[in-house]
């Protein structure tokens, strides 16, 4: 092909269209120098290391039935099971405590109701305010890539939350991610006895993690509200805190586990005898483990606590060096996949002026499949590769169809016969590529995660080939082959 034959290839829509995308996508992907070879791609655990942590949330969406005023049965309910219930259908309420399905049923028989379904989760509002509240506390930890996925079945409740961590250890995730992160204060009466005093809803402003002046300990300030600080008071003048401050200690307690307690300081005791006090701190310790301690309150704090309890139902951690030894096993598979199919299609034609734009256009799939996983930041997993390589093996041959069905004695025939040629192939590819598509969508749209990613690379990259490269490459055989 001459040079103002090639002008006229590049000026047609559909090679065009290929061309810059293709342009795009490399900026989107970005590669550069930067210790190494890097890029915009996100890669998932498998390939860069760091934990998944998946829990259960301990709470349920049940139906009922009742003859009386739903609020009066709503109220009896919740005093005897002792917990936050809330109506989300007309016949339907969530149930932020655990229960199992025999437990209830005396309670709802008590309050002169019926348990018509039971499933263990959270209504999807629910769901969504906790990944709200995870993805502040991951923001805060400082993580890069963290992902906070629902896990919600056909019937709408959403039974698991899923969590991806890059860089940090289980034991750091369990701590800020794998707990509710419920705070509280109390204050001792006599003895061994306390009293609840205020929950950690009542925090208006969170300080950064520092050593107390003159010692070695850390700890948190924190802000109460104007109502916080008043109940605070009120507490401590009725177990007579601020006139015997010694034996009235004051309790801080985090999702069961208490990091701080000590008596009252005489000077807290003071004020708070004069008024309410809003600013107070929590001491964590010393050394490393009260620093870390601190940091890991501080992000409880400000993110607050979720609405739900939640159980670790599984985890995992991917060691760093394990995760660069799968990146480069998947590298080294893909350059094997492509030398291999180039050398099953130039055993098939013979002929470079077929074997090399076939590869080219099918190569410029990848890359732009590449940028528009960049783009829509898909994290590239071990499925994910593996649907890359699967669309390196559907692209080629829809190619092959196409080449085949067009040449005719190794030259591409009248353009009369070509146009109808080329249209059969199309239909046949678009039939194929429909039925892959299909078959694609449940994993793409149902809470599985470890084959998400594989759908999603699939889909797309049927896509593109079936809007982009296929027509671009028709135009392009026909140009190089037309007599």
């Amino acid at each position: 092909m001459n040079r103002k034959g090639l002008i006229e290839l590049v000026k047609t829509w559909q090679v065009a269209l290929l061309v810059i995308l293709l342009a795009v996508s490399v900026v989107a992907i970005y590669p550069h120098i930067d210790d190494g070879v890097t890029t915009n791609l996100q890669y998932g655990l498998d390939l860069r290391g760091g934990t998944w942590l998946q829990m259960r949330f301990q709470a349920e969406v049940v139906g009922f039935a009742t003859d009386r005023p739903v609020s009066d049965f709503l109220a009896d309910l919740q005093k005897t099971l002792d917990a936050e219930i809330y109506l989300i259908g007309d016949n339907k309420i969530e149930i932020r405590k655990y229960f199992a399905e025999n437990e209830l049923k005396p309670a709802f028989t008590a309050a002169r109701g019926t348990l018509t379904s039971y499933e263990q989760g959270v209504s999807r509002k629910t769901g969504e305010q906790v990944k709200q509240i995870l993805e502040q506390k991951l923001n805060a930890l400082g993580t890069r890539d963290a992902k906070v996925n629902l896990l919600t079945g056909f019937s709408g409740v959403t039974q698991y939350v899923r969590v991806e961590l890059a860089g940090v250890s289980r034991s750091q995730a369990e701590d800020i991610v794998g707990k509710q992160g419920k705070f509280e204060i109390r204050i001792h009466t006599t003895g061994n006895e306390t009293e609840h005093v205020l929950y950690g809803d009542t925090i208006s402003t969170v300080g950064i993690p520092s050593q107390e002046p003159g010692k070695n300990t850390w700890g948190v300030s924190f802000t109460i509200s104007e109502e916080g600080a008043k109940q605070l008071r009120d507490a401590a003048i009725k177990y007579g805190g601020t006139t015997d401050p010694d034996n009235h200690w004051l309790d801080m307690i985090l999702d069961g586990k208490t990091v701080y307690s000590a008596p009252l300081s005489k000077d807290l005791a003071t004020k708070l005898q004069a008024g309410p006090v809003q600013q107070l701190l929590a001491s964590t310790g010393p050394g490393q483990e009260g620093l870390a301690q601190a940091k890991n309150l501080e992000i409880h704090l400000r993110a607050g606590a979720l609405p739900v309890e939640v159980s670790l139902a599984g985890t995992n951690t991917i060691p760093a060096p394990l995760g660069e030894h799968f990146t480069r096993m998947c590298m080294y598979a893909f350059i094997a996949a492509a030398v291999a199919v180039g050398i099953v299609i130039f055993y098939r034609y013979r002929e470079p002026s077929i074997v090399l734009p076939m590869m080219g256009v099918n190569l410029s799939e990848i890359v732009i499949l590449l940028g528009i996983a960049a783009v829509i930041r898909q994290q590239l997993d071990l499925a994910a590769i593996a649907g890359l390589i699967a669309v390196l093996g559907t692209g080629i041959d829809q190619l092959v169809i196409i080449t085949d069905e067009v040449l005719h004695e190794g030259k591409v025939p009248s353009r009369q016969l070509y146009e109808k040629r080329l249209t059969r192939a199309v239909g046949i590819i678009m039939v194929s590529a429909a039925t892959v598509v299909i078959a694609m969508l449940p994993l793409a749209i149902l809470p599985l995660q470890s084959l998400r990613g594989f759908a999603v690379i699939t889909i797309l990259g049927v896509l593109i080939g079936v809007l982009i490269t296929r027509p671009a490459y028709g135009k392009i055989i026909a140009a190089i082959l037309s007599k």
